[in-house]
């Protein structure tokens, strides 16, 4: 039972770990959250809300990747972001915005 269970986690984490690096983001350096549609309004409200260092950062990154793929080049292995090492930093500043535009709308819809 014990081994089952500790083959299933294994098993998931290596196909998490193969699929996040098929992927090819990480390669240039970026999260996965780097990666969101920055024309969604609710994704332009989160990176506004997002705190000053975070959005440097991002902004970084993203250039990074951009200057990398002008040069069709890749970052060396030891750089690539790591799935241990990335974290959904833009995610619950989305999720916030995502309910309060909904709870905005149930307002407008019965008031």
């Amino acid at each position: 039972m014990a081994l089952q269970f500790v083959q299933r986690r294994f098993m998931s984490s290596a196909l998490q770990k193969w699929a996040y690096n098929l992927s090819g983001f990480n390669k240039l350096g970026l999260m996965r959250d780097d990666c969101l549609d920055e024309y969604d309004p609710d994704v332009i409200e989160a990176l506004r809300r997002l705190p000053q260092k975070e959005r440097d950062a991002r902004n970084y990154r993203i250039l990074r990747a951009i200057q990398l793929s002008l040069q069709k080049d890749i970052l060396p292995k030891a750089q690539w972001t790591k799935l241990e090492e990335d974290r959904h930093y833009l995610a619950p500043y989305v999720e916030q915005v995502i309910k309060e535009r909904e709870e905005r709308e149930e307002w407008e819809k019965n008031y």
